[in-house]
């Protein structure tokens, strides 16, 4: 009877369906082949996938030369899968991406496995699937956007971006209620769940735990004495003899009349106590002990820590450290603003039209800004009037208004005009005092902000100094490098503390940058056998680079076990206890290397000194190193095309030739400045003109001193120790500081009988300046003679025997 009412309504429902929704099916072969291809897919995703978390940093580098075979990449799929994980996870929805993969593979299961060859079986199960899982990993990928500091990959590009945008327009509180309420949507629609269930589920609970209810204490061991308590289907209970549940079958219609679930049983506990005799003649009865779960813990070790002591704050041990005050800084306009001078206006804009004029060009408008050393005049010309032909009107113009450091821009960039940089009469001078606490500088987000001066709109110009990553300066002597210089450390100072930044200064000329000695143990960094902070020695400089690329080298390191890609999520996962200093992690503080004249290292060191600041112009950025390189000769040999490649944001003041302003700038203009401060700024797009603010000596003394005068750090910022090709030091006589290849190159000194440094320089592979040296400790310990010239040294010791004999009376001695 219950047969042919399924039967029955199968019929007449199936009738109805067909007119709404029509049927497309498949073969069996064509779904097999179907289903296998989308579980081979699904594969292919979760193998991609869980590689990229292992290899995503080291197969970045390829991922925009993935045509070249000869590139090998580290992930299980080679470029593929580098290329999958990195359009799906990191580009993409983070590891809620896997829900694309284990999709895929439900699906092909399902065709693979069907024994019924008709595809509107699956269909709709399929469908929902889908509609179910894509939205539920979409709100996945921008739940784990909220880690994204602490772990990248978690919401991927997608994630953090959604994140970022709904935080920008509805806050933090506004995205966690939409959040919240999106989630809700999904278990309420997706899996019932309401108030009555949720309420009804914990009175159950509570009920069964003050009762001491057992559902399984009653359950016997036979079949006949089982009681089931479930709901009918058409009207006979299942377990019933007369219902077949073989020919109960359910098509896609009876899924959207029969409310899911049909079968509603009672929640039995899977604890069971005890299971009694069977009565086969076997009297032993077996009890089960009950266990126990263990609790479970939500809250991780980092956040109990944050919660304890709260997050680590690097400033703690210098934590009354005052900042220098604005009033150290001297006012040189004495809240004055800048004077128009109309009638200067007025003269410059007829001399402009005029001149035009002559060369039958036509002015259809134009306006001039004053800034406080340069006036910019922008005009419109009338239709027709070609560019170039103003350009080549630079030096016309410049004699007809009888001022140099006339500059034309042509056109401006972003604006439809010409601009005509004319130098004022009477400039006024940009003080660092008003940059300083002009509210662009002090309200500044930046890693390390730098405010150079002000435009010639008159508005503080502040960059950061870690976005640049690295900065090339360049102008004449007397023209405000130096100034300049000064400018960029009194911003930092006045805006990092001493735990967060460390200044590396070289100062060749050994005059400009001596102030900042008062400062060392506060700010400055050194090698560890140095006596001064401030280097002045061009051979001590080759060490300190290349010291610095053994501390880049560490914090790559460090940064790679904490699995963080730059020095600002490394500190952030720091500062949150989340690394274990016992395990080698510490606060990391951006280091900036001052070079005040980059044309006398050159000159004397040229590749030892170039190689190192290469390679720390190319890697250094993401570990906090930053570069700020100067000098007076902006020429080829100096600014080679392997610094400029690595230095996209540079500073040109006045210099004397068009191409030297082309080989820093890659265009012209500086030969045009009317120095004093008067610079020209640029990080790869558009010139900027800028009045350099002035930082006189005294100031620059005043506030080291205010700095100095503080509680500091018992010594400076201590860098690794770098061992260069000289080896040991003056004290050759000392056994202790004798180089670390001395007994090596003893022994071979005395099997060859031939004492020469180019011996030992084929033999060790030694530079000539090292194994010099280390003849000359030969020399004073006695085990060759004296220099004969062109002659080799005269070996005192002859044999390998004799020479350990020697060395040990040596030790004893």
């Amino acid at each position: 009877m219950a047969r042919k009412k399924s039967t029955t309504k199968k019929k007449a429902t199936g009738k109805t369906n067909s007119l709404s929704m029509p049927s497309f099916k498949l073969s069996r072969l064509q779904e097999v082949i179907v289903g296998f291809f989308l579980i081979a897919l699904g594969i292919v995703f979760l193998l991609s996938f869980t590689s990229f978390l292992l290899t995503w940093r080291s197969d970045q580098s390829i991922l925009g030369r993935l045509t070249e075979r000869e590139l090998e990449a580290q992930n299980w799929l080679s470029k593929l899968g580098a290329w999958l994980g990195n359009v799906f996870v990191y580009d993409g929805f983070g590891i809620a991406a896997f829900s694309i993969a284990i999709l895929l593979i439900i699906t092909g299961t399902y065709l693979f496995a069907a024994k019924r060859g008709a595809f509107s079986l699956s269909r709709k199960r399929i469908s929902l699937l889908w509609i179910w899982g894509l939205p539920l990993m979409l709100w996945l990928s921008v739940f784990f956007g909220f880690f994204h500091q602490s772990i990248p990959l978690l919401g991927g590009m997608v994630g953090m971006e959604l994140n970022d945008f709904m935080q920008d327009y509805i806050g933090l509180i506004g995205t966690i209620i939409v959040m919240a309420f999106l989630a809700l949507i999904y278990l309420t629609l997706r899996l019932g769940v309401t108030p009555e269930k949720i309420s009804s589920y914990f009175k159950r609970k509570s009920a069964q735990v003050k009762e001491g209810f057992d559902p399984l204490e009653n359950i016997e061991a036979t079949d006949e004495e089982t009681d089931w308590k479930t709901n009918t289907i058409e009207g006979q209970t299942i377990g019933d003899d007369n219902v077949d549940l073989t020919e109960i079958t359910i098509t896609e219609d009876d899924e959207e009349e029969i409310p899911e679930p049909v079968l509603k049983t009672e929640p039995i506990s899977p604890i069971i106590t005890s299971i009694p005799a069977t009565g086969d003649g076997d009297d032993i009865g077996m009890d089960i002990e009950q266990t126990v779960d263990e609790e479970e813990v939500f809250d991780n070790k980092a956040s109990k820590l944050v919660q304890d002591f709260g997050e680590f704050d690097p400033t703690l041990e210098l934590s009354n450290y005052q900042f220098p005050p604005i009033d150290l800084l001297k006012d040189y306009t004495k809240g004055k603003t800048i004077t128009i001078n109309e009638q200067e206006l007025q003269a410059n804009k007829d001399r402009i039209v005029d001149t035009l004029k002559n060369y039958k060009i036509g002015i259809a408008k134009i306006t001039a800004t004053v800034g406080p050393t340069v006036t910019l005049y922008e005009i419109v010309p009338e239709a027709g009037v070609r560019i170039s032909k103003i350009k080549n009107l630079e030096d016309d113009i410049a004699l007809s208004l009888a001022a140099l450091g006339i500059r034309i821009i042509a056109p401006i960039p972003g604006k439809g005009t010409i601009g005509i940089e004319v130098p004022n009469q009477n400039p006024s001078i940009v003080s660092m005092r008003s940059v300083i606490a002009s509210p662009k500088f002090q309200n500044a987000e930046m890693a390390l902000p730098i405010a150079f001066g002000k435009t010639i709109s008159n508005e503080t110009f502040v960059v950061d100094l870690a976005k640049m990553p690295h900065l090339l300066m360049a102008g004449a002597t007397g023209q405000g490098k130096s100034v300049g210089l000064n400018a960029v450390l009194t911003s930092l100072l006045y805006s990092k503390h001493p735990a967060e930044v460390k200044f590396v200064l070289v100062d060749p000329k050994k005059v400009e940058l001596t102030l900042f000695n008062k400062i060392e143990r506060h700010y400055l960094a050194k090698l560890p056998d140095s006596e001064e902070a401030i280097i002045t020695d061009n051979s001590k400089v080759i060490n300190t680079l290349n010291s610095l690329c053994i501390e880049m080298d560490q914090r790559y390191d460090i940064l790679k076990e904490a699995m963080c890609r730059n020095i600002k999520e490394y500190n952030a996962k720091f500062k949150a206890r989340k690394l274990n200093p016992a395990n080698g992690h510490k606060f990391l503080p951006y280091i900036v290397l001052v070079v005040d004249e980059f044309a006398d290292l050159i000159m004397t060191a040229g590749k030892e000194v170039e190689t190192p600041i290469a390679r720390l112009a190319q890697l250094a950025r993401a570990i906090g190193i930053h570069l700020i390189i100067a000098t007076q000769r902006p020429s080829v040999n100096v600014i080679t095309g392997m610094i400029k490649a690595n230095f996209p944001a540079r500073v040109s003041f006045r210099v004397q030739q068009k191409v030297d302003s082309r080989t820093i700038l890659d265009s012209g203009g500086a030969d045009q400045l009317i120095g004093r401060g008067d610079m020209l700024y640029t990080s790869g797009n558009e010139i900027i003109r800028i009045q350099c603010a002035f930082v006189d000596t005294p100031e620059v003394e005043k506030i080291t001193d205010f700095i100095g005068s503080q509680k500091a750090y018992p010594d400076a910022h201590l860098l690794p120790e770098y061992v260069g090709e000289e080896g040991g030091t003056s004290l050759d006589i000392s056994i202790e500081e004798r180089d670390a290849k001395f007994k090596e190159a003893a022994e071979i000194i005395v099997v060859a009988q031939q004492g020469s440094a180019s011996l030992l320089q084929r033999k060790l592979k030694l530079g000539y300046n090292r194994a010099g040296r280390i003849i000359d400790q030969l020399e004073a310990a006695g085990i060759v003679g004296g220099f004969e010239g062109s002659k080799a040294r005269q070996v005192l010791i002859p044999d390998l025997a004799s020479l350990e004999v020697f060395l040990n009376a040596e030790k004893q001695n």
